[in-house]
């Protein structure tokens, strides 16, 4: 880390590849959307197959004590595969939709739009997460829902603490809007990227943004720093790295990006 990083409050944020990401932050640690299976493929109950295309960076025996799970949804093997639900089972807490608080069991607590938790930490004080909206595919979430089911993103704070967003599978410009009235400026946002794509689902419109929209909501949001996440080991994903660099470069944000320490 930089010494300008240090200053500004910046943690580290470790990638392992898709949505997976583990920092620490007000003496937790936190890891999202785990995925450490192998590459192949995956059905989706009711949905299209995925295929992932790339091993993780590091697995399960390799994070060290995880206090909290944000989990953007359940639903999808993407977003929580096999490895990732046996792991949930020796975490304390795993954050995560309403239906998913319902389905994944005494651990889990669902998040509706806007609902907070307060963590204690461990030196004293607290960790506030908040669940907001997000929309899994483009249109209005009525529409979008009963085909791509729920989605939650968060925002972290604390007294002391930098603001966090971490927004999981959103597809929604406007809904980063209304985070950004409650939240902005934000100083770390993990955005969940990569302009997915199936041909069979909403016509072949992104599920989640692409590169261009990712770099609108770091700008909506005044993201100070910009951890990209959910680009690459997919097959479904149709934008990478190199068009997220040609976005940020477009947007004049290239010098707030973050991309992680690999694994």
């Amino acid at each position: 880390m930089s010494s300008s990083a240090a200053a500004t409050g910046q943690f580290p944020v470790r990638v392992f590849g898709g949505p997976t990401a583990l920092f620490e932050y007000g003496g937790l640690r936190f890891l999202t959307d785990p995925t450490f299976d192998a590459p192949g493929d995956y059905q989706v109950p009711g949905g299209p197959l995925l295929t992932k295309t790339a091993p993780s960076s590091g697995s399960p025996a390799d994070l060290g004590r995880i206090d909290v799970v944000l989990l953007s949804h359940d639903e999808h093997a993407d977003n929580l595969d096999n490895s990732g639900r046996t792991l949930l089972a020796d975490v304390p807490l795993t954050l995560t939709t309403p239906g998913g608080g319902q389905r994944l069991g005494d651990n889990a607590k669902g998040l509706a739009d806007w609902e907070s938790i307060e963590l204690d930490r461990p030196g004293g004080g607290t960790i506030t997460v908040t669940g907001v909206p997000a929309i899994h595919g483009p249109g209005a979430r009525e529409d979008v829902e009963p085909i791509a089911g729920q989605v939650v993103g968060f925002v972290l704070t604390g007294e002391g603490l930098p603001t966090v967003y971490v927004s999981g599978d959103n597809a929604s410009l406007d809904l980063v809007k209304e985070i950004a009235e409650r939240f902005a400026p934000v100083d770390t946002a993990l955005l969940f990227a990569g302009a997915p794509r199936f041909s069979v689902v909403f016509d072949g419109r992104c599920v989640v943004l692409d590169s261009a929209q990712t770099a609108e909501a770091a700008q909506i949001l005044g993201a100070r720093r910009i951890v990209p996440v959910h680009y690459d080991s997919w097959g479904h994903f149709t934008e990478g790295r190199e068009d997220l660099q040609a976005a940020f470069g477009s947007a004049g944000l290239a010098d707030r990006v973050d991309w992680g320490q690999r694994g």
